[in-house]
């Protein structure tokens, strides 16, 4: 199929009737905003206050608008007194704007828990962690030969890039869309990674099929719920999060969100955004926000507004965009569903063909893509304050469990993961985006002064990267009202960066 090609000027003219000149609505005086909306307070939209208010300064009124708790996919349930994550819960040790929000919130590092992991296809146990690291490196050797070691390295060369992102943030660039974030970190390399899917990356690299199926498809499985297919990009950063250097925060990942929020000294409102409307006086644009609250319905408005919650289908927030011309186009793709049940109970270890629970060594488990398999792991879990003399239960005591699912257990499920269990908590998430192997990525502009954070989402979702998309979004909504342009989609910025050294 043939395409013409429109002139230049004329596609220059659509595109900015479709996404608006940032710079026409960029304030004529040199005035700051008054007001900046956040929509959405997990981790993204707390952070993105902080980085806000860090750019912005202190005479701007941050509010925050949540209709749940702060810390979104934060959370944690309690058994018997404690509290146990029950959403997001590893941070990696290169996950810098995590471990600088941890430092200035002087929140602690939890103290880790040894454990061992295994593989369970179904019948068997077909791959163990041992206490002996020679000996685990020998076996990974003997069943896949060197493939663990080309994944290793295509792994670190990735990071390696995307660590670019920071010394670009530290000198204050930012970036107006996905496609442009990840051009500058890795070129065209990283948009084709966004374009196929992982599994073939493996093969190129020379990753044996029995390495991707035994070891590759259950870390995928456990972060993200789905399948080789998902593009290599997300994979990548999938596999990186299961390496060591993991951690998390004493007492629950969440006070991360709620220190952000303080320190930001943001508003936060426990209200459901209903709509969002353009309005438009003279040469400033703002944004109305209608609202529900206990106290009822309301409406501000606001000079920016940073949407940082999932716009796409079933994880949609309920936000309505009207007034708006042209309309906005539907948010393509879903979220993926992920259950996360949290059971105090006695693990039945039989079921992986260990009768005698006290021979049973394991911590995490790990599972193929089996059709018989109705969950994804299980792990014994510990409480988010670890004291010292804290030790994990053994298999033969009631111990507290996660169990990642893609649908809720029934009693005949849970009955075969546990020999009994005196409480049963379950949590629906909308976790993740379902990813294809090939799929476009979501704007971080929707229209000028109008940003969306979850974009981010589909070329990778973790705690870091919705931190690495609030500092990139607060920069931007700084430079675009500035009209700080040399500072946005700048094209070679570590020759650049050198330079300015």
């Amino acid at each position: 199929m043939e395409v013409s090609m429109l002139p230049l000027s004329v596609f220059l003219l659509i595109t900015t009737l479709i996404v608006g000149d940032p710079e026409v609505h960029a304030p004529v005086d040199g005035a700051p905003p008054s007001k900046i909306a956040v929509v959405g307070a997990g981790i993204g939209g707390s952070a993105t206050a902080h980085f806000l208010r860090q750019h912005f300064g202190p005479e701007v009124q941050v509010d925050v608008y949540d209709k749940g708790e702060v810390g979104g996919r934060l959370s944690t349930v309690s058994v018997n007194h404690n509290e146990y994550e029950t959403g997001g819960s590893i941070i990696h040790s290169l996950n810098l704007h995590m471990q600088d929000f941890v430092k200035q919130l002087g929140l602690k590092y939890r103290r880790s828990v040894a454990g061992k992991m295994a593989v369970f296809n179904g019948k068997e146990v077909i791959l163990e962690e041992t206490d002996w690291y020679l000996l685990d490196l020998f076996r990974l050797w003997w069943r896949y030969g060197i493939s663990f070691i080309r994944l290793q390295m295509w792994v670190e060369e990735i990071m390696e890039k995307f660590m670019r992102l920071y010394k670009y943030q530290a000198h204050g660039y930012a970036f107006s869309s996905v496609e442009e974030l990840l051009n500058s970190l890795g070129g065209s390399g990283f948009i084709n990674m966004t374009r196929r899917p992982l599994s073939d990356s493996l093969l190129e690299l020379g990753v044996s099929q029995r390495f991707i199926e035994e070891v590759i498809v259950p870390i995928i499985r456990v972060n993200y719920g789905q399948n080789i297919s998902i593009p290599a990009f997300i994979g990548a950063v999938s596999l990186a999060g299961s390496q060591n250097n993991l951690w998390a925060v004493e007492g629950g990942n969440k006070l991360v969100c709620s220190g952000l929020l303080k320190m930001a000294n943001a508003n936060v409102l426990k209200a459901e955004v209903n709509t969002i409307s353009p309005v438009q006086k003279e040469e400033s644009l703002q944004y109305q926000l209608n609202f529900t609250s206990a106290a009822g319905a309301a409406s501000e408005l606001y000079d920016i507004v940073v949407m940082a919650t999932p716009l796409q289908g079933s994880a949609t927030s309920g936000v309505q965009f009207q007034g708006f011309t042209p309309p906005f186009e539907h948010f393509p793709s879903h979220y993926h569903t992920t259950v996360a049940t949290i059971v105090h109970g006695y693990l039945n270890t039989s079921f992986f063909n260990f009768p005698d629970p006290r021979l049973f060594p394991f911590a995490n488990i790990l599972t193929t893509e089996t059709p018989d398999l109705f969950f994804n792991s299980v792990a014994s879990v510990c409480p988010v304050n670890i004291s010292t003399g804290f030790r994990r239960k053994q298999p033969q005591e009631a111990g507290v469990y996660k169990i990642f699912s893609p649908q809720p257990l029934d009693k005949s499920q849970l009955k075969t993961l546990f020999r009994s269990y005196y409480s049963v908590q379950t949590t629906e998430w909308k976790s993740y985006p379902r990813y294809g192997s090939s799929q476009d990525l979501s704007p971080l502009e929707l229209r000028p002064n109008l940003y969306y954070l979850n974009g981010i989402e589909w070329a990778g979702s973790a705690m870091e990267m919705s931190s690495v998309a609030a500092k990139n979004i607060a920069l931007l909504a700084y430079h675009r009202w500035n009209r700080q342009a040399d500072l946005v989609d700048q094209k070679d910025l570590m020759h650049r960066i050198k330079t300015e050294l």
